[in-house]
């Protein structure tokens, strides 16, 4: 049996990282993770920790330990309880791990407790491993209940002397425990004179939301209070209750009697815990925020910047990241779909969300007009469009895109509007012009020369998560990754330019075994590469060629798909429901009939000679089912419906990290005839835990990002259609103006880059 794994353990530690707060982690030592499962409605986690015992752990977040679970238990419990009268009837929401029933049962007035949570998983799990905190929930004053709170409540109205919901933070369904219909369904349920004690998050970090709870709650209750305790796991070491009562005048911080057998909770406890910390109190009772104001502060009588990001894909949140950290920045995502850029300006600050569709000129030059920058995430099909709403609205633009025949034809109105349009500024392309312009603008400067000039860049997944025949997983459109793989390619060799067709397998058997540090790749050329001889100003140049990197065996086995058919674009009238991916694979192939071995044998001459490297790709076309009896997943082409399977298989999957490898190698002949080869090399990871981007979005998002803040600020002035390197316009011009301005610009770009922590590492072959 496999050991255990969880997305947020690694190297041996647990990390509770969310975005409720913001710039910090709990993190705990795990000494052996004991349970993990997908129950249906949450991510449920049990480790032992070297430190706190068993931690049970709700979709990332800490919900307990063995070691401190008591004094939140026991305060968000007694509070409500020991100020009741006379509680008999109690009702517990959430709180499956039995913990809060355990302190309720202290209580000996109380004739019967109801837990109601949601998922028995919860209890089931917390059965078996917190048996201190759940090993009352089969004694005969507790009746547990597997079901929906909501529905619990509106059932059973009048009922309760004090009800205690014990839910997790305001994220996704929880959200709805914190909103005004679900404190009136309380306050049916309650009993004359009943009492509510709900989980009311952490005064360091929640101070608006606590604020906006009390308010509603009081709408309510005719008596509405927020207490607190502390506690080591949760977030800020501190976490609170709002406490309410339905008899008007109560005192719920007066005790009226003691709880016996407590670890945390007293008597004095208990009314100290309604004392608050005097930033609370001002900014709870006036509103008023006397706590330290961190970061830079825009100046008083400074204009804000308004900047409109298209998109809202997972390129878009580092650069969005980025842009909202200036207090003069005012950004606004807008989306196709409200929800989506809701989903990412939530959480940022000085971000609004808008749906806008790019298709309407009217609703887009509208709101182009209304930005002094626009950043372009969208598909590059629609740049032209943005651009020339910028044009009119004389709003400049970022995109991390090439440049398109359709965009460059837009560089003399873009000039004459005094509008800047930067692209070309994420990893490939982006990143590697930076390093490019860097090192050749050196060797010239030395009075070397630049003999050759070989660049590969892939995004790919690490090592460990590269389990299947491609060795490649998708992190966006699977059609876009294959079709990607039929475009020519022209490069420089040998000072000639040479050419691979496009359509077929020339390109994938063209492929060569390329090594970077302990890695072994293989790269294939990428598009057109010969102009680059002039765009990065090395005519002297006789190898000239920019490459994608794969794990090794990707190529052949493509090259396999191509050569079957698999990757045809062409409708095809005879691809009906219900086929097999067999009789599918026959009929493109010319099989005599739909089995494996005829098949195989109508596609012998494309299989590897080499009987592991064709074992190895019959393996794989076993694998993704290509040869097998199951239906397949028919769309209009052979493309779509390959992808349409590909993306079931191979999708990254929670936890899964990708990886980005970027290296430039220049062939360099000094002044004394001397010859070397100079290295520039970027290897980086994503970070699979919550929150964390991946490697790829981190790549194009913040240099996208970091382009954005400088047109802003005015370090970069390059007006028209500009790139980061010594492009040519269509009248002959330079791009950048000079080579001195493309230099700059990079040198900027690069500097604020390595600020960030992303960068390549120089060396030598």
């Amino acid at each position: 049996m496999a050991p255990l794994t969880h997305p947020s353990i690694r190297d041996g530690w647990f990390r509770e990282i969310s975005s409720q707060w913001p710039g910090m982690a709990m993190t705990l030592k795990v000494v052996k993770i004991l349970h993990v499962e997908k129950s249906k409605y949450q991510d449920v986690l049990v480790f032992l920790s070297e430190t706190f015992g068993n931690v049970l752990v709700l979709d990332g977040v800490i919900q307990c330990t063995e070691r401190d679970e008591f004094s939140y238990q026991e305060m968000i419990a007694h509070i409500p309880l020991a100020s009741h009268p006379n509680p008999k009837k109690v009702l517990v929401i959430g709180g499956g791990d039995g913990g809060v029933v355990r302190e309720v049962l202290r209580h000996e007035s109380v004739e019967e407790v109801v837990l109601c949570d949601i998922d028995e998983a919860v209890i089931r799990v917390s059965k078996q491993y917190l048996p201190h905190m759940s090993s009352l929930l089969d004694t005969s004053r507790v009746r547990v209940y597997v079901g929906d709170g909501f529905k619990f409540l509106a059932d059973n109205k009048s009922t309760y002397d004090v009800i205690i919901t014990d839910s997790s933070d305001p994220v996704g369904p929880a959200a709805a425990l914190f909103e005004q219909p679900y404190f009136q369904l309380l306050y049916n349920a309650l009993a004359p004179g009943g009492h509510i004690s709900t989980q009311a998050e952490c005064l360091w970090l929640h101070l608006p939301l606590i604020a906006d709870l009390r308010a509603r709650t009081r709408k309510i209750f005719p008596v509405v209070e927020y207490a607190y305790t502390t506690i080591p796991t949760y977030p800020a070491g501190q976490i609170g209750f709002i406490v309410a009562s339905k008899q008007p005048g109560r005192d719920l911080s007066k005790p009226l009697r003691p709880v016996p057998n407590t670890r945390y909770y007293n008597s004095a406890l208990h009314t100290a815990a309604f004392t608050l910390p005097e930033f609370a109190r001002v900014i709870l009772d006036t509103g008023k925020n006397i706590l330290p104001v961190l970061g830079p502060q825009a100046p008083a009588n400074a204009t804000p910047r308004k900047v409109l990001l298209l998109g809202s894909g997972y390129v878009a949140r580092p650069a969005a990241e980025y842009i909202a950290r200036s207090p003069l920045n005012r950004l606004t995502i807008a989306c196709r779909t409200l929800a989506a850029a809701e989903s990412l300006a939530e959480s940022l600050p000085r971000t609004a969300a808008r749906a806008l569709n790019v298709t309407s000129t009217a609703a887009l030059e509208a709101a182009v007009a209304e930005a002094d920058l626009v950043v372009s995430l969208i598909p590059y099909t629609y740049h032209a469009d943005v651009i020339r709403a910028a044009i009119k609205g004389k709003t400049d633009v970022v995109t991390t895109s090439y440049v398109s025949p359709a965009m460059l034809a837009l560089d003399e109105a873009a000039r004459a509007a005094g509008i800047t349009v930067l692209n070309e500024i994420g990893l490939d392309p982006g990143i590697d012009h930076l390093y490019a312009v860097k090192t050749i603008g050196e060797i010239h400067d030395k009075g070397g020369k630049v003999k050759s000039f070989l660049s590969y860049c892939g995004g790919l997944p690490s090592p460990d998560c590269t389990p299947n025949p491609l060795l490649y997983k998708f992190s966006w459109s699977s059609r876009g990754v294959l079709l990607a793989l039929l475009n020519p390619a022209r490069f420089l060799s040998h000072a000639q330019p040479t050419s691979i067709p496009g359509g077929g397998t020339q390109l994938m058997q063209s492929a060569a075994p390329i090594k970077v540090g302990v890695f072994g790749f293989e790269g294939y050329a990428n598009r057109d590469s010969v102009p680059f001889a002039e765009l990065y100003d090395i005519p002297e140049a006789e190898e000239v060629l920019r490459g994608t990197l794969r794990w090794g065996g990707f190529c052949v086995f493509v090259g396999v798909l191509v050569g079957m058919g698999w990757l045809d674009q062409e409708p095809k009238g005879w691809l009906k429901e219900g086929m097999t991916w067999a009789e599918v694979g026959a009929k493109i192939v010319g099989a005599k009939e739909a089995s494996e071995s005829a098949i195989l044998a109508a596609i012998a001459s494309l299989l590897p000679g080499d009987k592991n490297t064709r074992d190895q790709v019959v393996s794989g076309l076993r694998w993704i089912g290509l040869l097998g009896a199951e239906k397949a997943t028919v769309r209009a082409t052979l493309l779509d419906t390959l992808c349409a399977r590909l993306e079931e298989l191979m999708m990254y999957e929670q936890g899964e990290q990708d990886m980005i490898v970027l290296q430039h190698r220049f062939g360099v002949q000094w002044k004394d005839g001397g010859e070397e080869t100079l290295t520039s090399t970027l290897i980086t990871y994503g970070n699979p835990l919550p929150g964390g981007y991946t490697a790829m979005a981190l790549t194009v998002g913040l240099p996208c990002g970091i382009a954005t803040q400088l047109v802003l600020d005015g370090e970069i002035k390059t007006k028209g259609v500009c790139t980061p390197y010594f492009g040519r316009r269509a009248d002959g011009s330079k791009y950048a103006g000079s080579s001195k301005e493309a230099r700059d610009m990079c040198e900027l770009l690069r500097v604020k880059l390595e600020e960030e922590g992303v960068g390549c590492v120089e060396g030598k072959l």
